[in-house]
């Protein structure tokens, strides 16, 4: 049988070069599958067009918004899925529906191959590799920009020589992947630790500098799930954009970082997530008001850990599984309304409601008439400490004998 490699199409560089190059090197046909991720920019006609003038016998373009913002931001808002305790893993989350998609065109065209366009210092070549093998085994996977040690400089030569429709050049060498929850960019005068951000580099935000007046908002949640803002009904899709639109007009969800890439470098990333970043900032609002204490403090761990699971590529693994059952568990009482304050790239918290909440006013009140009843702390504080008094006692003990003894 003929080879028929599907590859993950971006529209970008790498994955227009491979095009061609897959084609030549693998003496078959070249099957291009671009997902609509809420990435904006051209449209889906614009890409399936470009890579049939690069090359492929064919180019399928999938409408994925609802799918992403339902099955992988919204697991993502409950999880407050932050990588390194920042990153909201906007291209992580994006990779595997990517896989699932690429590994059901496989299926139905006969593919022998899945290509992606990643390089061998990165964590997306994980990302769909460990995809691919996790939904479909058979499949040859082929990453020509790391197979066949392409560098960034050979591929826009190569581009150049056969007139590809590609906009990167020598002159503007960023990387850059943006989906609805986000945009990533990397590698040019960024590589340098040093060299700041330019203002031209951002498109998701505007400059919090400018000073816009503040914006005040009110996310609705129901078990976790965002389902209105300010009394209106929305779909995660329509949340996330909404928001998007709004913190990002306050300069809010900017990130540049230096994060620990699971290859084991360390790399330098601009990210902007406008609504991720509203969106988790209020959910943790929300837990907090809503999860009993000591679940609180073991979900933060969890978080954590997913967070790592779904950075490393190993959204399809058994423990990302079950870190998702817990997790969901934990959501069954987060329902309420969080009020948000939009300005100056900050999203601050400045109101919370909620008919689940955990929080008692006459406990917590300070005034005549409360209804915690002090007279117990006394008993309280010393049987808190009784074990961590023993051992400093102990400790004591032992330093005067080392001290006679010397």
């Amino acid at each position: 049988m003929a080879n028929r490699v599907v590859l993950a199409y971006s529209g970008g560089l790498d994955t227009s070069v491979a095009i061609p190059y897959l084609g030549e090197m693998l003496e078959g046909d070249v099957i291009a599958v671009a997902l609509d991720l809420g990435q904006g920019g051209e449209d889906l006609e614009s890409v399936r067009q470009r890579a049939l003038d690069c090359g492929a016998a064919e180019s399928i373009v999938i409408d994925a918004k609802d799918e992403f913002a339902e099955e992988y931001c919204l697991p993502t808002i409950k999880a407050n899925g932050m990588y390194q305790g920042e990153y909201p893993l906007v291209s992580a989350i994006s990779r595997p529906l990517i896989v699932k998609h690429l590994v059901r065109a496989a299926q139905e065209h006969n593919g022998t191959h899945v290509a992606h366009g990643c390089t061998g210092k990165g964590n997306d070549q994980v990302r769909f590799e460990v995809g691919f093998l996790n939904q479909d085994p058979d499949l040859e996977i082929v990453a020509p920009a790391r197979d066949y040690a392409w560098t960034r400089d050979k591929a826009i030569e190569y581009a150049e020589g056969k007139d590809l429709p590609i906009e990167q050049s020598a002159a503007s060498p960023f990387s850059i992947d943006q989906n609805v929850w986000g945009r990533a960019v990397e590698t040019g005068f960024l590589e340098d630790l040093w060299n700041p951000p330019t203002k031209d580099l951002y498109a998701y935000t505007e400059d919090p500098a400018l000073g816009n007046a503040p914006d005040e908002v009110i996310i609705s949640f129901e078990a976790g799930k965002p389902v209105a803002i300010d009394g209106r009904q929305v779909t995660v899709l329509e949340a996330i954009e909404e928001l998007n639109r709004r913190a990002g007009a306050q300069g809010i969800g900017r990130l540049d970082m230096v994060e620990d890439r699971l290859v084991g470098i360390k790399s330098r990333e601009v990210y902007e997530a406008p609504g991720a970043v509203a969106l988790i900032t209020a959910h943790k609002a929300l837990e907090d008001v809503t999860v009993e204490r000591e679940l609180a403090r073991y979900k933060r761990l969890i978080d954590a850990r997913w967070s790592e699971e779904v950075y490393d590529g190993l959204w399809f693994g058994p423990l990302k599984r079950s870190l998702d059952a817990f997790i969901e568990s934990t959501q069954e009482h987060v329902t309420g309304d969080i009020r948000l304050e939009l300005h100056n790239g900050a999203a601050t918290v400045n109101g919370r409601r909620s008919n689940r909440s955990l929080y008692d006013f006459n406990l917590a009140t300070y005034d005549t008439g409360d209804t915690f009843d002090q007279t117990l702390a006394k008993g309280f504080v010393r049987l808190h400490g009784l074990s961590s008094q023993i051992a400093n006692k102990r400790d004591r003990a032992a330093a005067q004998r080392d001290a006679v003894q010397e």
